[in-house]
């Protein structure tokens, strides 16, 4: 490729799966002249601990993205919690933002985030939340190739492109200190930050707004949005909204799809 490059991408990751699992569509957008950069595991540095609304895990992205590219504007794409974090950056610095895209992270708000609030306030949601599968996780293997048939049975990733599939397999798994291998991404970080999800989105991006345009990139079988809701999402992206085969994990089930569309968003004038 010629000429200028497009720009860089700060790509941020859904809960429960570190960065390296999206190699795939990463080198699609370096193919494509743009820069990427991705923290590893947002939420696991104790000097940004995982809180109600997360605030120092946006800080944490916003300290990422200036020591890697200080005095630039970035192009944000992040896929579930990396969507709203995303989204928490640039109504946060607008300076620093370019662009977003959202990939199935359709913004709660309204009554729903009112729930979400009353489930956080009396403890509810480690019950009735995601975070009560994340706590039950398996976090140990004998050996690595056993973590991978240990995924590569369970019908959720069944659905996955086998390359990403092996990316997770490689990089969300680390030595353990007690033998064998352990999940990287520790389950207590992916539990605390299901519990901690944010409720105030709907009145700060009212107050606070991207200054910048922002898209949406859903999967059409996505349960997560169907609970969710569309309204809020529609109002921040002015209906800049696009829908892909796949569930809310689309990125790791069709990640040429997924890296393509975004290039679309990236390149079409707000």
């Amino acid at each position: 490729m010629t000429g200028r490059a497009p720009g860089t991408i700060v790509f941020a990751h859904a809960n429960g799966f570190g960065a390296g699992t999206y190699r795939v569509l990463f080198e699609a957008w370096r193919e494509a002249g743009w820069r990427v950069l991705a923290p590893e595991k947002v939420g696991h540095d104790p000097r940004y601990p995982v809180s109600s609304n997360w605030p120092h895990l946006r800080d944490e992205l916003i300290d990422f993205a200036e020591a890697e590219a200080p005095g630039q504007r970035l192009h944000w794409v992040g896929h579930s919690m990396g969507g709203y974090l995303s989204l928490l950056v640039a109504s946060r610095r607008p300076e620093l933002a370019a662009a977003v895209v959202l990939l199935d992270s359709s913004v709660v708000a309204g009554w729903r985030a009112h729930s979400v609030q009353v489930l956080k306030a009396t403890r509810l949601i480690e019950r009735a939340g995601p975070g009560r599968v994340s706590q039950r996780r398996r976090p140990h293997w004998p050996t690595q190739a056993d973590a991978g048939r240990h995924f590569a049975a369970k019908s959720v990733f069944a659905r996955w492109d086998p390359r990403v599939l092996a990316d997770y397999v490689e990089t969300g798994t680390e030595p353990d200190e007690r033998g064998g291998v352990r999940l990287a991404f520790r389950r207590e970080v992916e539990t605390r930050l299901y519990n901690t999800l944010p409720h105030h989105l709907g009145p700060l991006l009212k107050k606070h707004p991207p200054r910048c345009p922002v898209a949406f990139i859903g999967g059409g079988q996505s349960a997560e949005v169907r609970q969710a809701g569309m309204a809020a999402t529609r109002a921040v992206t002015r209906g800049r909204i696009e829908w892909l085969e796949g569930t809310h994990l689309f990125p790791m089930e069709h990640p040429q799809a997924a890296a393509k569309a975004v290039l679309r968003w990236l390149a079409t004038p707000a």
